[in-house]
């Protein structure tokens, strides 16, 4: 695990699945660095916010999170994919990044954030 809380973006378009992870994400002793749930301000948090790591849900109201992928890749920052599709549904471009699968547990994710805050970008 890190030495110091990781500020984590939240992008998840279910409200209630968004604050579960939000509560899991302060239990495990980090910080929501931002939380959208549409395209549009994803992207916006993704370009200026100042973020350590951040999780995507796949399917945002009927758009994909795709394109915060790539300003995320653009900026060095590590994520993740969480999604009821499992890897199925990541697009053979973005499979060499983590997938967690919808439902998880707490000890789930923090064991996915503690694999890619210590590892380099792919």
């Amino acid at each position: 695990m890190t030495d110091r809380p990781l500020r984590v973006l939240i992008v998840e378009d279910e409200m209630l699945v968004a604050m579960n992870i939000e509560d899991m994400l302060l239990d495990l002793g980090h910080e929501v660095a931002g939380l959208a749930g549409r395209l549009a301000p994803a992207l916006s948090l993704a370009s200026e916010a100042e973020l350590d790591l951040a999780m995507l849900d796949v399917n945002l109201a009927g758009e994909q999170s795709f394109p915060v992928a790539d300003i995320l890749i653009g900026r060095g920052i590590p994520f993740l994919f969480a999604t009821g599709y499992g890897i199925k549904g990541i697009p053979e471009a973005y499979r060499d990044r983590p997938v967690l699968q919808k439902p998880f547990r707490a000890q789930d994710l923090g064991e996915a954030l503690a694999r890619i805050a210590v590892s380099p970008s792919p």
